[in-house]
């Protein structure tokens, strides 16, 4: 059987979908667990982290909104993300972590073998977390690191935490997507995040949606997308107090530079893999939408429903 999908959302878990999850995690059946905003008590979410800990076909966990509710809770997916090597995806967003959270789940979240994205969205978190988040950007040349990092609506965060981020940004060899929408940067943050992407030989989305700008940041990001060369392909600027003409600027050289990179690659892009190009672009490891109000097993590239529950 090929590694499938779980997602629920939203829901209440009774016993028996707990131990069919269980079940499916031990069988290695599963390669997305998905039970955003669910609700189970503390006993069943122990034995999911029992049980996704030995699971060698996971390769996307997604407990957003608040599943994640307590000091016990996080230190259970601690021990079992110290011994799973198969996730790659993490999603965390609105679990009400705290900087003292972060801490407990950091050891396991540096020494993790395969993870490559991490969501850490609307998580209450603060400066010391993002001094140990931009140990998860190792320096280039170091081993490897995060591809994908979320930080949005973290207001918690000062100009001194997100000055240090844009060093870590600069000098990563591997981050490609960085969120950090909805948080209260200014301009000044800004202008730092603008030299960490000039300096990025591999960042190529940067989403800056609703935070606190004005044309002053969009014109020192104009300037480093016309004068420097980046792998920047996506720069999401919407609910700032930016004119429409900068925008549209900006988004006009960001294209031009992604139509004049594909003309140069000719041929050498069908021997690569597609990273996607543009903002409608998802990179491949992006956990896809759980539907509302059921539970879903889906074999992986058939499309052939195995269990489906709906509650009605």
């Amino acid at each position: 059987m090929l590694p499938s999908s779980i997602q629920i959302s939203g829901e209440p878990l009774s016993g028996a979908e707990v131990r069919d999850i269980c079940r499916g995690l031990r069988d290695n059946a599963v390669r997305l667990l998905s039970l955003r905003g669910c609700r189970l008590c503390d006993r069943d979410f122990g034995r999911i982290c029992r049980a996704l800990a030995g699971a060698t076909s996971l390769a996307q966990l997604n407990l957003n909104l608040g599943v994640v509710s307590s000091p016990g809770r996080i230190k259970q997916l601690a021990e079992a993300l110290r011994t799973n090597r198969s996730i790659q995806s993490l999603f965390l967003h609105g679990s009400p972590l705290t900087d003292a959270g972060l801490a407990l789940l950091n050891p396991a979240l540096a020494l993790h073998p395969a993870l490559v994205a991490l969501d850490l969205g609307d998580c209450m978190l603060g400066d010391e977390a993002i001094n140990l988040i931009c140990g998860l950007l190792p320096p280039d040349g170091a081993k490897s690191g995060l591809k994908e990092l979320t930080l949005s609506a973290n207001p918690g965060i000062t100009p001194k935490g997100w000055s240090r981020l844009a060093i870590a940004v600069a000098h990563s060899s591997q981050v490609r997507v960085l969120n950090l929408d909805y948080n209260p940067l200014g301009d000044h943050v800004a202008g730092m995040l603008a030299v960490a992407v000039a300096s990025s030989r591999t960042l190529e989305v940067l989403d800056l949606e609703g935070t606190g700008l004005t044309n002053q940041s969009a014109q020192t990001l104009l300037d480093m997308v016309e004068n420097y060369p980046t792998a920047l392909r996506s720069l999401v600027l919407a609910e700032n107090s930016i004119s429409p003409e900068l925008q549209q600027q900006i988004c006009d050289l960001l294209s031009e530079g992604e139509e004049e990179e594909e003309l140069a690659g000719g041929a050498g892009d069908a021997q690569q893999p597609d990273r996607g190009r543009g903002p409608a672009a998802q990179p491949s490891w992006v956990c896809p939408g759980e539907p509302s109000s059921q539970m879903v097993l889906m074999t992986s590239g058939l499309g052939d429903s195995l269990l489906a529950e709906t509650e009605m």
